[in-house]
């Protein structure tokens, strides 16, 4: 059997749209602690010099940040930079709206830099990924593993100092970049329960292939037996490795899969039903329309007049 293969991280990050925003940054020194209010998309923050802690609302413990460091806030909390365990937080809002030059200043000095932004993404994000992610991902800048988090973050610096033309695209790519190694390293390194749905599959060698195999081929008509072969593992193998690891049957997460595919083909709003229910692997039209119905609770063509183009 011919089989392709395709990077399913890739292909979600690429449906839900994902774009970067860089902020103000931030200098501080002395005793300082801000308090951030719960922020739009993803948050993420990179020390370019010195210390800091970060205590997110629900996390337990504070997490200490060291130069090199970066951590994403995947889930919209609360959450405070300090310089120490015991200082107390003013709000973030207003010292970041005063910022004149591009950089936000608190307490005495600059012992502490940081480079910040966030990354906005679709409307189906949440659930096809970040619910998967724990609430904050933290990435070390001292591991060889983050090595190309940390070349990004030289090339964004140097982009903010410099501002040559273009200098705005080049460093959201950059950030893009940088996202697309955090949640690597994350997916490497999150062991058992870091990771939950199918972003824990991608590192596990029964289920991997055969989530590359569906994503490369979405519309084949695949059986749980093919996809086993493709694993070269048996059929029961596969099947209970695959719901243990994801929370849910092969067959089950290809339909979801096809469907997510049907609703962003029809948010665009360029194609005859016709034409996406041949691509995402279903019949007819009626048969896409029973599948999505019973998924999504909408017909297609009710789903594509509420969302229109995008």
């Amino acid at each position: 059997m011919n089989v392709q293969h395709a990077d399913p991280l890739e292909e979600v990050l690429t449906l839900v749209g994902t774009t970067s925003r860089l902020s103000v940054g931030l200098a501080a020194g002395g005793e300082w602690a801000l308090a951030f209010d719960p922020p739009e998309g993803v948050k993420f923050n990179a020390v370019r010099r010195g210390r800091c802690l970060l205590t997110v609302e629900g996390v337990p413990e504070p997490i200490e940040l060291a130069e090199g460091d970066c951590f994403l806030l995947v889930q919209p909390r609360a959450f405070t930079l300090a310089g120490g365990a015991d200082v107390r937080p003013v709000p973030a809002a207003p010292i970041f709206a005063a910022a004149t030059d591009g950089v936000a200043r608190v307490g005495d000095g600059e012992d502490v830099i940081l480079l910040g932004g966030r990354f906005d993404f679709g409307e189906r994000a949440r659930e096809l990924l970040l619910d998967a992610l724990p609430p904050v991902i933290h990435v070390p800048g001292h591991t060889a593993e983050a090595a190309t988090v940390r070349w990004a973050l030289e090339q964004i610096a140097a982009e903010l100092r410099a501002r040559p033309p273009a200098s705005a695209l080049v460093t959201e790519h950059l950030a893009l970049v940088m996202l697309i190694h955090l949640l690597r390293l994350h997916l490497v390194t999150a062991g058992p329960g870091g990771t939950s749905g199918w972003p824990a599959g991608l590192t596990d060698p029964v289920v991997a292939p055969a989530l590359r195999a569906m994503h490369a081929d979405p519309a084949r008509p695949w059986t749980v037996s093919q996809l086993a072969g493709v694993a070269a593992v048996s059929r029961s193998t596969l099947a209970a490795r695959f719901k243990q690891v994801v929370g849910r049957g092969p067959l089950e997460y290809l339909t979801g899969w096809r469907l997510e595919l049907a609703a962003a083909r029809l948010r665009r709003g360029d194609e005859t039903l016709e034409a996406i229910a041949r691509e995402v692997g279903y019949g007819s039209v009626s048969a896409l329309s029973n599948a999505f119905k019973r998924r999504i609770g909408v017909s297609p063509r009710d789903y594509r007049r509420r969302a229109g183009p995008v």
